[in-house]
């Protein structure tokens, strides 16, 4: 199972920088990184409802499951 984050996606169609983005989210861009290279192993709720009120967007913008190859 594989949980993917297309924060990248969001952010090139609205053409933010990861640095705007993660001073208007209150992360770091070290934790951006984290997020859309998919080593994260969670997300706070507060830090997602932040990622969705900055970009304008729901929780399944940015996150959608994709199963495991069988």
């Amino acid at each position: 199972m594989a949980v993917v984050v297309d924060i990248d996606v969001l952010l090139a169609a609205r053409k933010m920088s990861v640095g705007e983005f993660a001073t208007a989210v209150g992360i770091t861009p070290a934790n951006v990184a984290v997020l859309k290279n998919g080593r994260a192993k969670a997300v706070r709720f507060s830090t997602l409802d932040a990622i969705c009120r900055v970009l304008g967007c729901q929780p399944g913008d940015i996150l959608r499951w994709v199963p495991d190859p069988e």
